[in-house]
């Protein structure tokens, strides 16, 4: 599917409204360019559903000047309402193209990135210019095909005066904003001068940039103009790794469809004059998000420009709607009512805020898993990336000078405005950076990732559960080979998935990885085209007869550098 529209080749040219023109394209398009990389950023979401208060008023705390997570869901809504999504020529003529914006009024950010074709995201800097847009928008017309009506802010160009005809090259360079190649990814590590630095590059390259961070927040403001025809004063965000600091590029789009904003919800009824609703009632809430999914999906798969592969999956434990956003090359999942997943959200917004290293460390050990099949995108018995996320944050609490606090003493910081019970649930936490205090921890990143492999090389998993809530180890509650307590459902396993293969596996990685970082051979930097450090811990070889490899005893650490690098040899020729 691929959605097109006209622009009129008057002198005064207008964008044209997206038509629904659905080609049934099943694969998901590579996501976008990389634009730009920025670290430690701040890209959050609002996440106090279950709240009837509104949040605090303070945008940014004194000290630090850290976001907190309501103000920069706050910001990120307001760029992309101000925002148009526009498909543009690959010969576009930047100037020109500005020059036609800039009738419409200023241009506060745009940019360009590639999916299905060369696309632009432009923010103005007042609504009214959007609305000046769309109303010189036309609907294309054909003469073989019925065009759904529907004004969307996806529109696309149709007029040969915005094309630089004397460049047969893009005029724009852009590039798919996706993860770099592994084989890429271990040539940048390999010129790097410490362990410290290879962390940093590696977390650099992954995260997502503030272009991709705007877009993701656009796909959801369009989508809230499909929802709010039926749903007045709702708002859909995005929520989990698009937002919490820890998603990497090109990962999914998970959304929210948030009602309790809709005025008169959730209030008190007080005396005096009321307005009488005619009501539908249902059996459970569960029914009621079942049958506003379904609503939504229909049109999502009827009228919403973009948007392919519709699936509605309302029997699920948490329903949703799955598609795929072809101009945005997202896959997203929309539910109605997960407010868990929006705390959990939160809390590991807040846990990266609080020290850098959290999530360089955190994107390090995912992109290690990863690499060896630990975690996968397919369902199934691996570990998944919220569970070895959780296992990170559970060992920074583990250390001998805690570098963050449990759950449970947020909990105690808590003012009355963090007060939040979900079904039953103590979601509750602070949320004012300047009320946690950390400790003194001044250790590096080499160091941690070091005693990381150790300390799970060693762990008692046949016994203990692991416990961000309590930040120290319990005893396992029910048999299980890894146990991993949810943070707010307390009587959930979130690694109930895994089986005993899987975490033997795990084991055994983190044995070998440790084992590796402590041979003068691994840890001392090369030539620059050496794998050395993380990027020898990166190499595909280190999976192979893994299990074989504890009964045999460790070989000599010159040999196994020496198959190693013979390994990724192979590698770089099979795929040249």
């Amino acid at each position: 599917m691929r959605p097109f529209v006209s622009l009129a080749a008057a002198m005064a040219a207008s964008f044209a409204v997206s038509r629904l023109h659905m080609r049934g394209r099943d694969s998901l398009v590579k996501c976008l360019r990389k634009v730009d990389t920025f670290l430690f950023r701040s890209i959050g979401t609002n996440v106090a559903a279950a709240q009837t208060e509104a949040p605090p008023k303070n945008e940014a705390d004194e000290k630090d000047m850290r976001k907190s997570l309501h103000a920069v869901q706050k910001e990120r809504q307001e760029q992309a309402e101000r925002s148009v999504l526009i498909s543009c020529p690959n010969r576009i003529s930047k100037k020109t193209f500005l020059k036609y914006l800039s009738r419409h009024g200023d241009v506060n950010k745009y940019f360009f990135y590639e999916s299905y074709g060369m696309y632009a995201v432009v923010e103005f800097a007042n609504q009214e210019s959007v609305a000046s847009i769309l109303e010189g928008a036309v609907i294309p017309n054909t003469s073989h095909e019925s065009t759904v009506p529907f004004k969307s802010r996806l529109l696309s160009i149709r007029n040969l005066s915005l094309v630089d005809s004397s460049n047969q090259q893009p005029s724009q360079q852009s590039q798919p904003q996706t993860t770099i190649p592994i084989n890429k990814l271990i040539e940048m590590l390999s010129k790097k001068d410490s362990l410290d630095q290879q962390i940093t590059c590696l977390t650099e390259a992954y995260q997502l940039t503030e272009e991709n961070s705007r877009l993701r927040f656009l796909v959801c403001s369009l989508l809230k103009d499909i929802a709010t025809a039926y749903f007045p004063e709702s708002t859909i965000r995005p929520y989990g790794s698009s937002v919490n600091g820890f998603g990497k590029l090109g990962c999914d789009l998970d959304m929210f469809l948030d009602l309790d904003g809709i005025n008169g919800r959730n209030i008190k009824p007080k005396t005096g004059l009321l307005l009488e609703y005619q009501m539908k009632w249902v059996v459970s809430e569960r029914a009621v998000t079942q049958s506003i999914l379904s609503v939504i999906g229909k049109c999502v798969e009827q009228f919403g420009p973009g948007c392919a592969g519709v699936q509605m999956i309302l029997n699920a434990r948490c329903p949703l709607v799955r598609f795929s956003h072809q101009a945005s090359g997202f896959q997203c999942d929309l539910t109605a009512n997960n407010r868990v997943a929006m705390k959990s959200t939160e809390l590991l917004y807040l846990y990266g805020e609080l020290d850098p290293r959290v999530r360089c460390l955190v994107f390090t050990v995912r992109c290690w898993a990863r690499v060896h099949g630990i975690t996968s995108s397919i369902p199934g018995a691996w570990i998944t990336n919220f569970s070895l996320t959780v296992m990170v944050l559970f060992f920074l609490q583990r250390r001998s000078v805690p570098i963050i606090p449990s759950l449970n003493h947020l909990r105690e910081l808590a003012g009355p405005a963090d007060e939040s019970m979900i079904e039953g649930n103590d979601c509750t936490f602070v949320s004012d950076f300047s009320k946690i205090q950390l400790q003194s921890n001044t250790e590096t990143l080499e160091q941690l990732l070091c005693e990381f492999f150790e300390f799970y090389s060693t762990f008692a998993f046949n016994k203990m559960s692991i416990s961000i809530r309590k930040g120290k180890e319990q005893n396992k509650p029910e048999v299980a080979p890894l146990h991993i307590q949810n943070p707010f459902e307390t009587s959930l396993n979130v690694s109930k998935n895994v089986n005993a293969s899987q975490l033997e596996r795990f084991v055994a990685l983190c044995q070998e990885s440790s084992w590796l970082l402590q041979q003068s051979e691994t840890f001392t930097p090369k030539n620059g085209t050496t794998p050395w450090g993380l990027a020898t811990l990166l190499l595909p070889s280190q999976v192979a007869g893994i299990r074989g490899r504890k009964k045999k005893g460790r070989e000599a650490a010159s040999e196994r550098i020496k198959s190693l690098l013979d390994s990724l040899k192979n590698t770089n020729q099979q795929q040249s």
